[in-house]
């Protein structure tokens, strides 16, 4: 046999994609021809294998081998296929036999080992979808892969071990990575301090508008001065929210596996992610970008979860003005020369902002050393179009003294997550038969028929958009809102004072501080 084909997955985003390996060995001189449209490192990738096999022991043959990649015209990165690529070789050469209904995924070290790779979960995923039950994987992947149910793994810490696999000769073989067993040294655990809605003292309104986003997925504003506790309040939200149900750990887990950082995935990620990037973030490092396929950035990697930008009127506008077409779609597409790639990007947005460069525009602003076209500048970074996409903006006053020294302890992440979960609940109970999860995912259709509110009841709300001070999809929002207030209520639908109360959190005027 002169040729041989077995099955990899090339990932475009986070859609797994089945690559046929074809392996041709020809009657000329000794060369190594990979085809397919491979970036840079999977070009490299002659190189590594023919190492990895002669280091376990075997050798490609000394004529010319030809690998293709198919469908060419679909663009591969990365050193997931370099074990495809050497099975398919020797399989073509006759030195182990055919593997056709099995799925390879790792990269060869020099010295033959298969070392962990990014993006198992959703390449396994895309595998059993495809019809493949089998998959070999790498040692330090399998606990991932194998989170993906009907997936039969084999888990391979060298190439000698899926050499003699595939029925190549034991006694031939070496294994290959002749590495030292990892050391496991007792250490003794560091106390670690969980972040708990119990530190926060006063902020009362705070409090409760953190409570209505995390129980409705509502996007949230914080304003007011420097050391008020709005960052405290923001980054407390992941205590209180729910878990996440098994579609959404499955497509967050899916994300992270993207991401090649120090630990593989274990377990499906059950807690929302929480993604705070510095004011400096480009637009690529938060919408997702990169040269060749795109890679996804800080809205994907807080799908599901809640995305804070601290110091928001740091950010360029632009950065800020690019959020506005992912919150109405919960997905973002990224075009590039080489290809395209859509991740999901379904994210809880808060805000927090000082009311001027100075932070001391407050009340009367007498302390406030700006000038007005300052000021002006400062918050005029936030475009109406985007705080209109906002659903509760709320004002954090500063502390006193009496509230740090002599407050009572207020309410735990715990008490107050079990009221959040109770409304996710009713939630859950009203918007499963549309496929929805929260208040916030609730469409025009759904507010304005399905579950229409009685006319007496919106008087004030129309009063307002009659006025011009809230436009149609401000209207919607403030609806959204005193939906998941009635549900924090146990009410059946809301009433008067859910919806006074939603529009008060709203605040109507655009321009939050004094000029």
């Amino acid at each position: 046999m002169a040729y041989a084909k077995t099955y990899s997955v090339a990932l475009v985003g986070i859609n797994g994609h089945i690559i046929e390996v074809e392996a041709d060995i020809s009657q000329a001189l000794p060369s190594f021809i990979l085809l397919g449209l491979p970036d840079t490192s999977l070009s490299e990738a002659k190189d590594r294998i023919r190492s990895a096999v002669k280091n376990s022991g075997m050798s490609l043959a000394q004529r010319k081998i030809t690998v293709n990649l198919s469908p060419a015209t679909l663009p591969k990165r990365g050193s997931a296929f370099d074990l495809a690529m050497a099975v398919a070789a020797l399989t073509a050469d006759q030195k182990i036999r055919s593997s056709s209904n099995t799925v390879f995924l790792g990269e060869l070290g020099l010295d033959g080992s298969v070392r962990r790779i990014p993006g198992v979960l959703p390449s396994v995923k895309a595998a059993i979808e495809a019809g493949f039950s089998h998959i070999v994987v790498p040692e330090e992947n399998a606990q991932e892969a194998q989170l993906i149910p009907g997936a039969h793994i084999t888990a391979c810490r060298s190439l000698a071990q899926v050499l003699t696999f595939l029925g190549a000769d034991p006694t031939t073989l070496k294994e290959s990575a002749q590495t030292p067993p990892k050391e496991h040294h007792n250490t003794t655990a560091t106390p670690q301090l969980t972040a708990d809605m119990a530190d926060i003292a006063g902020q009362t309104e705070g409090r409760l508008a953190l409570e209505i986003a995390a129980a409705g997925g509502h996007h949230l504003l914080l304003k007011g001065p420097p050391g008020s506790g709005k960052t405290m309040l923001a980054e407390r939200i992941t205590s209180i929210l729910p878990p996440l149900d098994d579609v959404s750990a499955m497509e967050v887990t899916a994300i992270h596996s993207l991401d090649m950082g120090e630990k593989p995935c274990q377990e499906l990620i059950r807690t929302p992610p929480f993604q705070a990037p510095h004011h400096s973030a480009s637009t690529a490092s938060i919408l997702g970008g990169g040269s060749g396929i795109p890679r996804p950035g800080s809205i994907s990697k807080a799908h599901r979860g809640v995305l804070f930008l601290d110091e928001t009127p740091e950010f360029k506008r632009t950065v800020l003005d690019s959020l506005r077409q992912p919150l109405e779609s919960g997905h973002i597409t990224l075009h590039r020369a080489t290809a395209t790639a859509t991740y999901p990007a379904r994210f809880q947005l808060i805000l927090a902002a000082n009311p001027c460069p100075c932070g001391n525009n407050i009340g009367q602003g007498l302390d406030c050393r700006c000038t007005s076209k300052e000021r002006r500048n400062y918050f005029g970074k936030l475009s109406g179009p985007l705080l209109d996409r906002i659903d509760i903006h709320i004002t954090i006053p500063k502390i006193l003294s009496r509230e740090l020294v002599h407050h009572q302890k207020p309410e735990n992440s715990a008490t107050i997550s079990q009221r959040v979960q109770q409304a996710r609940n009713l939630q859950k109970e009203r918007l499963s038969p549309y496929g929805l999860l929260t208040n916030a995912d609730m469409n025009v259709q759904l507010l304005r028929d399905t579950f229409k509110l009685d006319t007496r009841l919106t008087t004030g709300l129309n009063h307002a958009m009659d006025q011009g001070n809230l436009s149609a999809r401000g209207y919607d929002r403030i609806l959204r809102t005193a939906w998941t207030l009635a549900d924090l209520d146990g009410a059946t639908s809301p009433t008067t004072e859910h919806i006074d109360t939603a529009l008060y959190f709203r605040h109507l005027s655009q321009e939050p501080f004094t000029t």
